[in-house]
């Protein structure tokens, strides 16, 4: 399905409803100022549905109170937090993820991500998440920054299949391997960086921007969306925030999402998954 309007939402593999697009929130500044809480309070009004933060952002507090604040019903309002490194570990997790609660100050959290594929620690922190599901407190469980030896491991013993993987993925970093794999387990890709931390400027790119008359930033998040990748881009200017939205009165064709697609150079802004020290 091709999302026509920033509602629309695709069904995870446990039955939950997750918004195709979303804000993100990663780098807001302060941390758990007003800025984060203005920039939802916009997001909202524009028609947003979808919150992706972390403990490692440090303004779960901020995002808790912009949801509360909102005359937006709760159950129509998605929200994902993670957990943090450091945090990993099963009891340190379920520790972690109460932390999280106590700040996001909601009766529930959407969905609950093991942010980064610690090794030694993953399969133990992914014991932990399963445990808070099964408690009700999050409505989906899954993971962010995994590859396919990392969710091969992780699947050997787990006995919940994660509902969603959050990966850095653009047109330079297509992720089609990736991608195909958690299709085959029913697993949900996620794109975070989808507008590659600002690195926009690329002649086909802005050629197509042209060509359907929408900047690259749109041009991106559609591609992102045609190809059924949930995305949720950043920003904390009301402009950008509405103009990143406006993405669900165009299509991209065969052709020029092709286009995109053949740009892929294995290019990552963030760190590597599988050579990270933090």
């Amino acid at each position: 399905m091709v999302a026509t309007h920033i509602a629309d939402y695709t069904v995870l593999n446990n039955g939950m409803k997750m918004p195709w697009f979303g804000l993100g929130v990663w780098q807001g500044e302060p941390k758990d100022g007003p800025e984060v809480e203005h920039s939802i309070r916009i997001a909202i009004e524009a028609g947003y549905r979808h919150i992706d933060t972390a403990a490692g952002y440090e303004n779960e507090v901020g995002v808790g109170n912009a949801v509360r604040a909102s005359s937006i019903p709760r159950e129509e309002i998605f929200i994902t937090s993670k957990v943090r490194n450091s945090d990993q570990g099963y009891d340190s997790t379920l520790r972690a993820f109460e932390e999280s609660f106590q700040k996001l100050g909601l009766d529930y959290i959407d969905l609950y991500l093991i942010h980064w594929p610690v090794k030694g620690k993953y399969k133990d922190t992914w014991r932990a998440l399963e445990q808070v599901y099964r408690d009700g407190r999050v409505k989906a469980i899954g993971v962010s920054n995994f590859q396919i030896h990392h969710l091969e491991d992780l699947l050997a013993n787990a006995n919940v299949v994660p509902t969603v993987n959050q990966i850095e993925l653009h047109p330079l970093l297509t992720q089609v391997k990736v991608r195909d794999y958690c299709r085959s387990k029913g697993i949900q890709v996620e794109a975070w960086s989808p507008l590659m931390q600002g690195h926009l400027d690329h002649p086909v790119l802005t050629n197509l921007a042209v060509k359907y008359k929408r900047t690259v930033a749109q041009l991106v998040l559609r591609w992102d969306l045609q190809h059924e990748i949930v995305t949720i881009p950043k920003s904390a200017r009301e402009v950008r925030i509405r103009e990143n939205a406006d993405v669900f009165n165009f299509e991209l064709s065969d052709d020029d999402m092709a286009a995109i697609d053949s740009l892929n150079q294995d290019k990552r802004f963030g760190a590597d998954p599988d050579n990270f020290d933090f």
